[in-house]
């Protein structure tokens, strides 16, 4: 599948320098399922990625295939991430290097505490932010510190999920289906803290169906269809061309 063309040219992407994060060529597999299939694309340092498509396009995978998970196994292809190779690297040891998932599960630790949870993040080597910082960004967790974790809402286990991965060494923050089964009034909330990551300048890639609110937060987009990449461009150009969103997103 031909990709559709970007309005930037090659001296654009050279005069930027070199990305904080490049995914060239990767191939993954479930098994003998082909899911990931030839996906390439790079971020500049502080920007944001949406990560589109339709179900089972190959998303998920792919930032899975990033997270250096078990599942799905990348068969060929590199990964960088500030300058240094990461495709084969165990998934702990790329939670070293600072890339940290924030899975649709969001794998809240039963029988701890929201704070348990959160300095336990914080025990592998690297730092991240402290407890004050982290309750600072993210007042509702402050206030159920003492809660455990799994007992809170949908939305305040994915504020979190997404604390616990900023109070770990973080470069790269990958966001897997954050707005999944959230009331509108808590996915505003989601909304104003990723807002404030951006501010910060972290980068990020996101994976979410509300592709128009994804989009609206991000500076790329690029959109997968079988595991392939459709689109690459900006994510102005995807919001601006109803056909390209019908076509891919159904929307």
């Amino acid at each position: 599948m031909n990709a559709v063309s970007t309005n930037m040219q090659p001296e654009t992407v050279a005069a930027a320098g070199s990305p904080f994060l490049s995914v060239q060529d990767i191939h993954s597999y479930y098994g003998e399922s082909y899911i990931v299939q030839g996906v390439s694309f790079d971020i500049p340092h502080g920007e944001i990625l949406a990560l589109l498509g339709r179900n089972g396009a190959g998303k998920s995978s792919t930032l899975r295939t990033i997270a250096r998970l078990d599942n799905p196994s990348l068969q060929q292809g590199e990964i960088w991430l500030d300058g240094e190779p990461i495709h084969k690297l165990k998934s702990f040891e790329a939670a070293r290097a600072g890339i940290q998932l924030v899975p649709e599960d969001r794998r809240i630790i039963q029988g701890l505490s929201v704070e348990e949870n959160l300095t336990l993040a914080q025990v592998a080597p690297g730092s991240g932010w402290e407890l004050d910082r982290i309750y600072g960004h993210f007042p509702r967790l402050a206030e159920r510190r003492k809660q455990e974790g799994t007992t809170l809402s949908g939305g305040e286990q994915q504020m979190l999920a997404i604390a616990r991965a900023l109070a770990r060494n973080l470069k790269l923050l990958l966001l897997d289906e954050p707005y999944e089964g959230l009331a509108p009034v808590i996915v505003q909330e989601i909304e104003t803290i990723l807002h404030e990551i951006k501010e910060l300048g972290i980068t990020t890639i996101i994976v979410e169906q509300n592709a128009v609110a994804a989009l609206k937060l991000a500076d790329r987009a690029v959109i997968l269809d079988t595991g392939e990449v459709a689109f690459s461009g900006t994510a102005r150009e995807v919001l601006d061309n109803a056909d390209l969103r019908h076509e891919y997103l159904a929307i």
